[in-house]
């Protein structure tokens, strides 16, 4: 059973807070203190990535750590164009980016064996219901953000839009793993204000959002 938190916890003092508050702080941070955070907790925020579900036990994905300015700048110097300045001057103080990255190769690999034949998916992408490999992946990428809360980090998921190729050749990816995002992490600004999108729509009612049994309002 979780240990509840501390009333007041510090940064770095939120370990073992019940999953409920978990869930409930989540929130994306888009600016961070020059400080840099351990290697054990990037290390438990990777692990808890692995713990995530995935389709077959196929786990097609990979997660490549970048820590410090250093390894951080090989990311913005290839990521940096199509992001607003006022964005990229908070999020490129994270101390470290973490890329998720999905191998859609693993899955059909792994659906052509024996046990999982009976499916029909093999070698045929067209034939699944969804792309698993960026779903489990995403799932990954959400034990990662839901950890950084219980460590008292904060965290960014966003889109790569510009540089994905020259980054993936300077950071050696092979072809077959592709990123679904990245993660910019570190201890949140004091001063970080939430997304105006928070206000500006706001969250949509359950009574849109929940159903049970069938559509509500359905006839």
């Amino acid at each position: 059973m979780a240990l509840t938190a501390p009333q007041s916890p510090e940064l770095g003092e939120n370990r073992g807070m019940e999953f409920q508050d978990v869930v409930r702080k989540r929130r994306m941070v888009r600016s961070f203190l020059d400080k840099p955070v351990p290697r054990e907790t990037v290390d438990r925020i990777l692990r808890n990535a692995t713990k995530a579900p995935s389709a077959g036990f196929s786990q097609g994905w990979a997660f490549i750590a970048l820590e410090g300015s250093e390894q951080t700048g090989v990311f913005w110097d290839a990521c940096n164009e199509g992001m607003p300045p006022s964005r990229q001057e908070g999020v490129a103080t994270a101390p470290v980016i973490i890329i998720p990255l999905s191998n859609k190769a693993a899955y059909l690999e792994r659906y052509s064996r024996p046990d999982k034949a009976a499916f029909g998916l093999g070698e045929d992408e067209t034939k699944w219901p969804a792309p698993f490999w960026d779903i489990d992946t995403a799932m990954a990428s959400m034990n990662m953000l839901l950890t950084c809360v219980d460590e008292g980090l904060g965290a960014l998921f966003f889109g790569i839009s510009s540089g994905e190729k020259e980054l993936m050749e300077r950071l050696g990816v092979p072809a077959s793993y592709k990123p679904i995002g990245a993660i910019a992490l570190g201890w949140p600004d004091p001063d970080d204000r939430p997304s105006p999108s928070l206000k500006n729509v706001g969250r949509r009612p359950t009574s849109e959002t929940l159903h049970f049994g069938r559509w509500a309002g359905a006839r």
